[in-house]
């Protein structure tokens, strides 16, 4: 399947709601309004394809982004090259599958962690705390914790929305995944009031912090 073929996919796709939602969480005109489903079964038919990936993110679409993210190798992208990814990133549920797909099978992500949590660009600091979640949720041995927690009730309020997206993911994991710390997410959220009034559907948990980490705790619990 060709660039030409996938984006006649995706013209045939358009769905009005899609695109209006897309336009809310800040995508520009480079859409097509495809619903997320669709582009995962458009992945599932061409399969991996590397060279495609790459050719399907230099058009900046966010759906040949999207779709790139589902058939590119990950671990045949230099740090490099996925620096440069991520600092050309201007639409949020692009960085979000570029972390969940790309990010987390790469062999150089803890490299990236360290280099990308302080970036400047704030596509690069949202990857880079996602990485970072990651860790506090699965292997924190050397982490910090204490110091981690000082350093979100500082600078979480100063970030970008993007970036404090993922800064609030590390603070509530802390607070779910370590119980000796919990108490001190549970302050710091109610402190910081971060997604306080985030608008939720039915039968989802709110971001806000001490929601999140009561939650998750109580599920674990039950």
């Amino acid at each position: 399947m060709t660039l030409n073929d996938i984006f006649a996919q995706f013209k045939s796709l358009h769905n009005e709601k899609v695109a209006a939602h897309n336009v809310k969480y800040g995508a520009g005109d480079n859409q097509f309004g495809v619903k997320l489903g669709d582009i995962r079964k458009l992945a599932a038919q061409i399969k991996t394809n590397h060279a495609l990936a790459l050719e399907l993110w230099q058009t900046q679409y966010v759906e040949a982004q999207l779709l790139a993210c589902l058939i590119v190798k990950p671990k045949e992208l230099s740090t490099q090259e996925l620096d440069a990814l991520v600092k050309s990133i201007v639409f949020v549920h692009v960085a979000d599958w570029f972390n969940a797909y790309v990010l987390k099978e790469h062999p150089e992500k803890e490299r990236l962690r360290e280099q990308w949590l302080h970036s400047e660009n704030k596509w690069a600091a949202r990857s880079g705390w996602s990485l970072m979640a990651g860790r506090i949720a699965k292997k924190a041995d050397d982490l910090d914790l204490a110091g981690l927690l000082n350093y979100l009730e500082t600078e979480m309020p100063k970030a970008a929305p993007e970036v404090q997206w993922t800064m609030n993911t590390a603070l509530a994991y802390i607070g779910i995944h370590h119980p000796a710390y919990r108490q001190r997410a549970l302050e710091i959220g109610e402190k910081l009031g971060i997604y306080r009034d985030f608008p939720v559907s039915k039968g989802c948990t709110s971001p806000f912090a001490p929601i999140w980490i009561n939650e998750m705790v109580r599920r674990q619990e039950k």
